[in-house]
């Protein structure tokens, strides 16, 4: 299929040659963009967060499964090998049963910086800005050739929560998992703009993985903030960015959450003996960032006839971005109405 430039959405939606979008708008704008492409008939795979509030992403998904169509919230760290395997480690007893995640995603950015150069869409709240929601740029590359890139962001906070709930909740048999029983959040914000500059939040689960046997919660404490870094000088130093632990030991995840190369499996000592602790590096092949994995999943679903990808389920999305809304309920913060709304314009 040759390459085709387009003057508007509308046009490229209209396109009988294009079998499904890749909606990477700015996130304040994806309920609007991708309900533009699921009316039009196409597939959709939808940056993340899919969109700004929860009400928002269950009428995409009541509209995709009215009318038949893919629709995947491409939490793109989810379909990496590296997260794979990790998920199988922790279903497989390994590190014994999961209590707590420890996860920071944090970018190391002056914030006023952000403000008077040409990354103030960070700092907007008119566009959803904020550590929580907001978006850090990058470029791509084609993913396939039905797949059409509008622009591509790289969001914040939500790796955080994307780590937690690929530990704690994901890795539990189906009917198993339940929603977390608390939220508990803190904000600081940018007095120039009322966006979230550093969030730090805990979510707990009335349950624990992989058996649920213990009759207790576990737990999840994610951070994200502009002024701070995770990764400071880049090279690790710092220590892992995600920290899985269990009663038999514990996963650390180095690298920055949304894109980490390698992890450690370490043993909990219970003897004199030393414990022998197993690192798996998992690099990117042909220098890639990493996006061909999601691209793979949704080519995947597509052959097999499904419109639900399991690996990132739209009742775990919607609950994801219930969890954000609650996050941002208590600490008061609110985009513009034409932001949150779910009328379709």
């Amino acid at each position: 299929m040759d390459c085709a430039c387009y003057g508007n959405y509308e046009a490229l939606s209209n396109d009988p040659n294009v079998d499904i979008v890749y909606v990477a708008s700015p996130h304040s704008h994806h309920f609007q963009h991708a309900m533009l492409c699921l009316l039009a008939g196409k597939h959709v795979v939808c940056e993340k967060p899919i969109t700004v509030n929860a009400a928002q992403a269950k009428i995409l998904y009541d509209t995709a499964k009215e009318r038949d169509l893919f629709l995947l919230d491409a939490v793109w760290t989810r379909f990496f090998p590296l997260s794979v395997q990790i998920r199988e480690i922790i279903r497989s007893g390994e590190i014994g049963e999961v209590l707590r995640v420890l996860a920071d995603t944090s970018m190391g950015e002056d914030v006023d910086d952000l403000w008077v150069n040409q990354k103030r869409r960070k700092v907007d709240l008119n566009l959803a800005g904020g550590a929580l929601l907001e978006s850090q740029f990058m470029n791509l590359f084609t993913l396939v050739e039905t797949l059409k890139l509008l622009r591509a962001d790289l969001p914040v906070g939500i790796y955080s929560i994307t780590w937690i709930f690929q530990a704690l909740y994901h890795t539990l048999p189906e009917d198993q998992r339940q929603p977390p029983n608390k939220v508990l959040s803190h904000m600081v914000k940018y007095p120039k703009t009322s966006i979230d500059e550093d969030t730090t939040f805990v979510i707990s689960f009335p349950t624990t993985t992989p058996t649920n046997k213990l009759d207790r919660t576990s737990h999840g404490v994610g951070m994200t903030a502009y002024p701070v870094a995770s990764d400071p000088d880049q090279r690790g130093s710092a220590g892992p960015s995600v920290r899985i632990q269990g009663t038999k030991g514990e996963v650390q995840v180095y690298g920055m959450a949304f894109q980490p190369d390698r992890f450690k499996v370490i043993p909990l000592k219970q003897t004199d003996e030393a414990v022998s602790v197993r690192e798996v590096s998992c690099p990117f092949p042909a220098s890639g960032w990493g996006m061909f994995y999601e691209a793979d999943e949704a080519a995947r679903c597509l052959r097999d006839g499904r419109i639900e990808s399991s690996t990132m389920p739209w009742d775990e999305s919607i609950l994801i971005m219930e969890v954000m809304d609650q996050i941002r309920e208590q600490c008061d913060l609110w985009y513009p109405d034409s932001i949150e709304s779910t009328r379709y314009a």
